[in-house]
């Protein structure tokens, strides 16, 4: 009886690579394997712990700004372009691939407040405190000493513009100041003009289904929305405190998040205000800006506590926490459009570039590598429950002072939830109500 012989040719076809064995095929009875579970807990246990070791987020720092970097904005068309725009007026190009600056101009004369991309990844308009909104060409230039001009201008007619942002595939734009306008590119004034009771407007955004939907914050604490169909706002919602930034989420275009003064971040459905859907805690301080990631199951929040966090859509606690020692206020924070990393620009003049997964390998990752990775992260997500999994997944180290403030925070919670159920203890039954966190800081809806 002849015995067939596989030749080193013939068998390194049926492998991922050279180095890996040949598959063995296993009985899978659960009665001839007693000690399946304690193994898998271990190796979900030695995940985490390899999480912890190879987490390493932070990518690189682009550095050059004079002064803050205020706003930033990133082309849905291509992952190396990203701009970010200083207290100084100036703009930048960035070629993230290289980490240099290939593009600069001095824009505006005070803040950049806003930049944002046409839908075709060919220009981009910035909107700045002297009341003006031009048009740039988003071409890559080798030359940094060419003054660039640019190819368009809007001008408001009451002070200066406080955001901007562009249409998802339209051509025309919305700028909040002291009202929101909606402008035509064809045309020098604004098509359309909303004002409802706000000092001014912080930020604007256009919902990215629904193309005749907009919303927008306001200095008076309100958070309105807009059909563009109409010459009249829809509806908006007050809060106890100032939203600095709103954001859709891209996948639930019924769902945005508001960054709010109080140190949270508000989930809402558009159908039912009276409510937030989730309050996302975590920051000690104010939150300055929010952003979603394409595929909408987490967004980044940059807050005045210098740190950076990342939220799950739908959980109330940050899964990661970025920061730096030299890392001041965070202004600006935008996801890529691979929604694999996280840009970031501070007061400290910096932009700065983090994983989204802070044990994510960069480099080339072969197919057995990629199998091993995603029975680990199975492993994790069966285990997350047990004790000491779950103890080491949610460690984070974050600043001294930033520890103290939630402390202090946490204490202050606990002395108002004390002081509510002695009422409720020493009350007739009845006579204290008590309302849901969720509607607690809602004051009032109007339409």
């Amino acid at each position: 009886m002849k015995v067939k012989t596989i030749s080193r040719v013939e068998e390194s076809y049926t492998r991922d690579c050279k180095g890996d064995r040949l598959q063995v095929h296993r009985n899978r009875d659960p009665s001839l394997h007693p000690f399946e579970k304690a193994r898998e807990y271990t190796r979900a246990l030695q995940s985490v712990k390899l999480d912890k070791m190879f987490a390493k987020p932070l990518v690189g720092a682009l550095d050059g700004h004079g002064d803050g970097v205020f706003c930033s904005a990133s082309s849905r068309r291509n992952l190396v372009q990203f701009l970010s725009g200083a207290c100084d007026g100036e703009i930048r190009l960035w070629d993230l691939s290289r980490r240099s600056c290939v593009w600069r101009a001095v824009g505006h004369q005070g803040f950049v407040r806003g930049l944002s991309v046409t839908p075709d990844g060919a220009s981009f308009l910035s909107a700045g405190d002297d009341g003006m909104v031009k048009q740039w060409e988003l071409g890559v230039a080798s030359d940094l000493s060419e003054t660039p001009e640019p190819t368009a201008t809007w001008m408001g007619k009451s002070g200066g513009f406080k955001s901007l942002d562009h249409h998802w595939t339209d051509a025309k734009f919305a700028t909040a100041g002291d009202s929101v306008d909606l402008w035509d590119h064809s045309r020098a004034e604004p098509t359309l003009s909303y004002q409802w009771g706000a000092d001014s407007n912080n930020c604007v955004r256009f919902n990215p289904a629904e193309r005749c939907l907009l919303a927008s914050t306001g200095s008076s604490r309100e958070v309105c929305l807009y059909d563009t169909r109409a010459t009249v706002p829809m509806r908006k919602v007050v809060l106890q405190m100032r939203s600095n930034a709103v954001a859709w989420n891209p996948q639930e275009p019924m769902n945005f998040v508001c960054a709010n003064e109080d140190t949270n971040l508000y989930t809402f459905d558009l159908r039912n205000l009276n409510q937030a859907l989730m309050i996302h805690k975590d920051h000690v301080s104010a939150v300055m800006d929010v952003s979603f990631s394409p595929t909408g199951q987490e967004f980044a929040s940059g807050s005045y506590d210098r740190t950076v966090r990342v939220f799950p859509h739908r959980a109330g606690r940050s899964r990661e926490v970025y920061h730096t020692k030299r890392m001041q206020r965070v202004f600006c924070v935008n996801f890529s459009a691979d929604a694999r990393f996280v840009m970031t620009g501070s007061d400290d003049t910096n932009l700065r570039i983090w994983k989204a997964n802070a044990s994510e390998k960069l480099g080339k990752v072969v197919p057995r590598e990629a199998r091993k990775q995603e029975y680990r992260d199975s492993l994790k997500k069966r285990y997350e429950h047990m004790p000491e999994v779950r103890r080491i997944a949610k460690h984070r180290h974050v600043p001294r002072i930033v520890k103290k403030a939630a402390e202090a925070e946490r204490v202050q919670r606990d002395k108002e939830r004390r002081k509510v159920d002695n009422r409720i203890k020493h009350s007739k039954a009845g006579t204290v109500e008590t309302v849901p966190e969720r509607k607690k800081k809602i004051v009032k809806e109007l339409t």
